[in-house]
């Protein structure tokens, strides 16, 4: 494949469409910690960016090594993204309406921890997995620029993401973790839905 106008356009186009769920939970994530610096906010895209990069690459490995087998796994994807989705949004959900401790003065909830914002890059990017199928045809060079344009996308989009989520959580003060975590639950089970339609 020539590494030309397609590949980049259809690149960017695979990471808009890709990043529309890391978007989604990169609002509630500001709306959650509205006192978040800019380097966490950039700490946080870049972990959706990496996950959405990495994922096509998973999927792009399967189809030219064990495709019979991730043919098997696809079909759990979206009860994957539901699950992990409704834990975090269950829990920042539970912090909200308990009034989550805060340490700043603000009226900020309780931020995530790296552990689940791990679990958010995954439950977000589980999907580009399938992206896999879709640039099977390209070289692994050509492959591992399209995940990069997917990432270099991915990550102002999150960034814009926790920052419009900050700014409506600092006027929602002591309720934005109870949106925040209804949005994750809303989004897992979109997911879900969608997946079978």
């Amino acid at each position: 494949m020539n590494l030309g106008f397609t590949l980049i356009f259809n690149s960017v186009l695979l990471g808009v469409g890709l990043a529309m769920d890391a978007f989604s939970v990169s609002l509630a994530n500001g709306l959650n910690e509205p006192c978040m610096k800019r380097s966490r906010m950039a700490g946080i895209a870049g972990i959706f960016a990496f996950f959405q990069a990495l994922m096509p690459m998973i999927g792009w490995i399967c189809v030219h090594t064990i495709a019979q087998h991730f043919a098997a796994f696809e079909k759990m994807i979206p009860w994957i993204a539901l699950v992990l989705l409704c834990f975090i949004g269950g829990k920042m959900l539970l912090e909200g309406i308990r009034g989550g401790d805060c340490d700043c003065d603000c009226g900020c909830g309780k931020g995530v921890g790296l552990g689940e914002l791990m679990v958010q890059g995954v439950a977000t990017s589980i999907d580009a997995l399938s992206v896999g199928f879709t640039i099977a045809e390209y070289a692994l060079k050509e492959a591992v620029i399209a995940a990069a344009i997917i990432a270099l996308v991915t990550f102002p989009i999150c960034f814009g993401g926790l920052a419009i989520g900050k700014k409506a959580g600092t006027k929602l003060a002591g309720k934005a973790g109870i949106f925040g975590g209804a949005i994750l639950i809303f989004i897992g089970i979109e997911i879900f839905v969608t997946s079978w339609f």
